[in-house]
């Protein structure tokens, strides 16, 4: 039986959702660094873009550990645990003397990275009822918001006022303290008897959630719509700097329009509260992600190389996002209850894993041209709206998921 869910205190939801900002700090304070590392290092398109997409497939992979790891020892030692890795991987980075040292050190920092969103959902799931969810999920995804906000506009004025290796330095203060309030308020929300058994193993939780279409269709949507972001991202930062000749500073006030789309969806979705069904918010949001990155192709295609042929896409994307994301998220942790961390790890997952395969991707196809652009953002947007099509469709033909 689901043991009674008292309401969580102030500093206890602060603490939840400054964890949420961990996120942010391996992965958008970075995006104006890209360009820095490669004439610091001398480094190819590739060789660069790996310094910043190996922290998403990090993240990706360390996921999958952390979500199973708190359904069976709780919520709290998994926490402080990746945390610290955070903040071991911060330093290795910011002493980083080449190339190879900086991916290891962003590897590390991003496997600690791994337990943010993953256990900020799960333990989201614990503390608020079932009615409560979405609208705590995109509660929390707003105060996410403030992160991505803030880091890359951080990041560039670092980078122009003391070098881009201030930029770890930055994350290595903000996450120590970030990691000291969760110590200190973090309370464990997964007593031991609703946690999975030790004797079922981590393959048969996977296979359970993955043998369910509708699980597949909401993970699978969040993931191609991060991947289209993550494009768009690391995309207008290589061509704002080496396209446009914009300074680093000047890309972070720009980028404030991505985070700004996905606190609007956010909002749309704690308003609309019950009003619609899961399945048709998280239509909705793909239908917005693929028109906008048609959009955008009409305007490069035609010649509109300017910062905001970047940028407003930018917003209309995390604005599909933040509509689709809250919904998507609750419905597949609530496939199987007791796998709720399982759940929450495994979309995760696919958000850095597509994330992390699309802008890599970009980075191999990158010439200096925005048409890299254009194809990978048309290939994640058209993809994201196949998976989200999916539970709209089982809805329609009467079956919730696949046994």
């Amino acid at each position: 039986m689901e043991p009674t869910k008292r309401p969580p205190g102030k500093l206890f939801i602060l603490a939840l959702g400054l964890t949420a900002l961990i996120t942010p700090l391996a992965v958008h304070l970075f995006f104006p660094v890209i360009p820095a590392v490669k004439v610091a290092l001398g480094l190819t398109d590739a060789h660069a873009q790996l310094t910043f997409s190996i922290s998403l497939f990090g993240m990706a992979f360390a996921t999958l550990f952390y979500g199973s790891l708190s359904d069976r020892y709780g919520r709290r030692p998994v926490l402080l645990s990746g945390l610290a890795l955070f903040l071991i991987g911060s330093v290795v980075s910011a002493i980083a003397e080449t190339a190879n040292a900086l991916v290891a050190g962003r590897l590390i920092q991003a496997i600690g990275a791994g337990c943010s969103l993953t256990l900020v959902r799960a333990i989201a799931r614990d503390a608020f009822r079932a009615e409560q969810l979405v609208k705590a999920i995109a509660y929390l995804t707003m105060f996410g918001t403030l992160g991505p906000m803030v880091s890359p506009f951080m990041g560039g004025l670092l980078i122009d006022a003391f070098g881009w290796r201030s930029v770890f330095g930055f994350a290595l203060i903000a996450g120590g303290a970030i990691a000291v309030l969760a110590w200190l308020v973090m309370a464990e929300t997964l007593p031991p008897a609703s946690r999975v058994k030790s004797q079922e193993s981590v393959a048969a939780s996977y296979g359970a959630l993955f043998r369910r279409l509708r699980f597949n269709g909401f993970v699978f949507q969040s993931g191609f719509n991060t991947g289209t972001f993550m494009v768009m991202a690391v995309a207008s930062s290589s061509l704002m700097s080496e396209l446009l000749h914009r300074p680093a500073t000047e890309f972070g006030l720009y980028f404030i329009m991505f985070p700004v789309g996905f606190f609007t969806g956010n909002f749309i979705s704690t308003r609309l509260g019950t009003r619609f069904s899961t399945e048709a918010m998280v239509l909705a949001g793909s239908l917005l992600a693929i028109v906008t990155v048609s959009g955008q192709a009409v305007a490069l295609s035609s010649g509109l190389v300017v910062p905001l042929a970047f940028f407003i896409p930018g917003f209309f994307i995390t604005m599909a996002q933040g509509i689709a994301m809250p919904y998507g998220q609750a419905a597949a942790m609530s496939e199987i209850p007791r796998l709720a961390g399982t759940a929450a790890g495994i979309g995760v997952f696919l958000q850095n894993l597509c994330g992390a395969i699309s802008s890599q991707l970009y980075g191999h196809l990158a010439d200096g041209t925005p048409r890299p652009l254009i194809v990978v953002t048309l290939l994640c947007g058209s993809l994201t709206l196949l998976a989200g099509l999916v539970p709209y469709l089982l809805k329609r033909a009467g079956r919730s998921s696949t046994p």
